[in-house]
């Protein structure tokens, strides 16, 4: 592999094979990331705010443990099952990222489970 695996301690248990990040040199890629705990819940059931929350603090978490934050993100895919969900998923994004935003695109995709409100996946480069 081109990459060391990045796997937080208490890290949600993975839906399908892989890791919640690969760093490669610098750059560290998030896997997409959903709203689930440790033990494989869903958190916030119906609300789009507590899930894109915990969704942005488990990447934070990822970023954490391969050295960097969210201050190193320069891309985020974001995946949303609801566009009416959008205004309240950028309210939550935004605390997240108050100023020079990374680049981005957000799209309506069905996710993998039905309980899954929106899922994000990052690209950060470490310095």
């Amino acid at each position: 592999m081109a990459g060391r695996p990045i796997i937080p301690k208490n890290s949600a248990p993975p839906l399908a094979p892989y890791s919640p990040g690969i760093q490669a040199g610098n750059t560290v890629y998030v896997s997409g990331t959903l709203a689930i705990d440790a033990e494989g819940s869903t958190i916030g059931l119906g609300d789009v705010r507590a899930q894109t929350r915990h969704v942005l603090e488990s990447i934070s978490t990822v970023l954490e443990t391969a050295g960097g934050s969210l201050k190193d993100v320069v891309f985020n895919a974001i995946f949303l099952k609801d566009l009416s969900d959008y205004r309240a998923m950028n309210e939550v994004y935004r605390e997240y990222f108050p100023t020079d935003p990374p680049a981005r695109y957000c799209i309506r995709a069905d996710l993998v489970k039905p309980d899954f409100l929106v899922e994000i996946a990052s690209t950060a480069h470490l310095e």
